[in-house]
């Protein structure tokens, strides 16, 4: 094995306890996760064991990243991030992060339909907070039914019942930031926030 080979491997082991760290997963919930026992991981971490396409490909299926940030290999080719957008409910959902767990970041999509629909709240686990970018979004949240412009934003628990969709029947573009375990984002302008 050449020397560069040998510089790459030796990183591996640390970058991937870093990666456990920052996600704050337990090596346990890892092995059941993955398949691979909790020594093999440990010693992997460690650099007592080499990493092998066998024991990085479920690690990166598991912590959604290509191989390349595992092994820590320069990027090389074309720089473009290719998102995959996901169809749910009639709508469009472009994925912007690709860390699962913690915050997750959404471009959501409404196409344009030719009569409002008719809401259907739904509750899950989390808090929401979005942003309009294009269109005129109605969120009907709880009892209370509002309609946002571009530029408006919004939060909310999403225990709450909740429902998103066209005011009008034209498309809406807007940026939506959801966090399972309810943390909430913190927007600060102007001068008043300089202080605190």
């Amino acid at each position: 094995m050449d020397r560069e080979t040998e510089d790459v491997l030796d990183v591996v082991g640390p970058r991937l306890r870093a990666l456990r760290r920052e996600r704050g997963i337990t090596l346990a919930d890892l092995a059941a996760t993955t398949g691979v026992s909790e020594s093999t991981l440990s010693r992997l971490e460690s650099g007592r064991r080499r990493a092998t396409l066998e024991l990085l490909l479920p690690l990166a299926r598991t912590y959604d990243v290509p191989l390349d940030v595992l092994v820590g290999a320069p990027r090389t080719g074309d720089p473009r991030i290719h998102l995959k957008p996901i169809r749910r409910f009639g709508m469009v959902f472009v994925p912007l992060s690709r860390r699962p767990g913690g915050t997750q970041a959404f471009k959501m999509v409404i196409p344009a339909v030719p009569a409002p629909l008719e809401p259907t709240p739904q509750t899950h686990e989390g808090f929401e907070w979005l942003y309009v970018l294009n269109g005129r979004l109605r969120l009907v949240l709880g009892e209370r039914d509002l309609t946002l412009a571009p530029g408006e934003v919004a939060e909310f628990d999403t225990a709450q019942p909740h429902w998103l969709g066209s005011a009008d029947g034209g498309a809406v573009e807007l940026l939506i930031l959801f966090d399972l375990q309810g943390v909430r984002a913190h927007v600060r302008t102007g001068a008043a926030s300089q202080g605190g």
